[in-house]
């Protein structure tokens, strides 16, 4: 298993609840996203998850919602997670990379994820999952490293230097767009149905 470390520097050690995070996040203007959307898009779930989603950003249903996963691509996370016998609101905790809709749902430029990270990485401390999916390259590349590969990195373990087990996996848009890699997202899933059953079990 890949040991791997992603920034975790923050200046948020002080926040002590998702709720106060969320309202210290919501008026947040750190970089120009905030301008050019309908609001922040903070994250849902529960609170004690053993296991985390973190996508890209928030797309236009998102944004118009204030709610992370509800269009097409979200439609397809929640079928795949009934399939490994996992309920999003009961199982798992979501949130994104950046928390503001980039304009025409582009990738967040590095300055963008740069200002916003800092409240991702205060969300997975107060999670405190056990296994974290990184949904898609954005996230691979944000929390893991600028030069990864989602083609090359998906469906492997990695783990924190905290002891978080992390599987990169593609989007469930790019299944939108690609038939072809429903199989392999398919196989990584039930690696963390595996691998989360051994530790509610544990």
């Amino acid at each position: 298993m890949n040991k791997v470390t992603y920034r975790e520097d923050h200046d948020l050690s002080g926040v002590n609840s998702l709720e106060e995070l969320k309202e210290m996040a919501l008026p947040c203007k750190r970089c120009a996203l905030r301008a050019g959307c309908t609001g922040v898009v903070f994250g849902e779930g529960n609170p004690n998850a053993r296991l985390m989603l973190i996508g890209e950003g928030p797309g236009a249903d998102e944004d118009l919602q204030g709610r992370p996963f509800v269009g097409k691509a979200g439609q397809l996370l929640d079928q795949i997670l009934a399939a490994i016998n996992l309920d999003r609101f009961t199982h798992t905790y979501i949130a994104n990379v950046v928390k503001c809709r980039p304009p025409g749902n582009r990738a967040p430029r590095p300055e963008e994820a740069g200002q916003c990270l800092p409240w991702l990485y205060r969300q997975i401390e107060l999670v405190s999952p056990d296994l974290i999916v990184l949904l898609g390259s954005t996230a691979l590349q944000n929390l893991i490293d600028p030069e990864a590969r989602i083609t090359k990195m998906r469906g492997q373990w990695l783990v924190s230097k905290s002891g978080i087990k992390i599987m990169p996996t593609y989007h469930p848009a790019a299944l939108l767009r690609d038939m072809n890699k429903k199989r392999p997202v398919w196989e990584d899933f039930q690696k963390v149905r595996d691998e989360y059953k051994i530790i509610a079990e544990g």
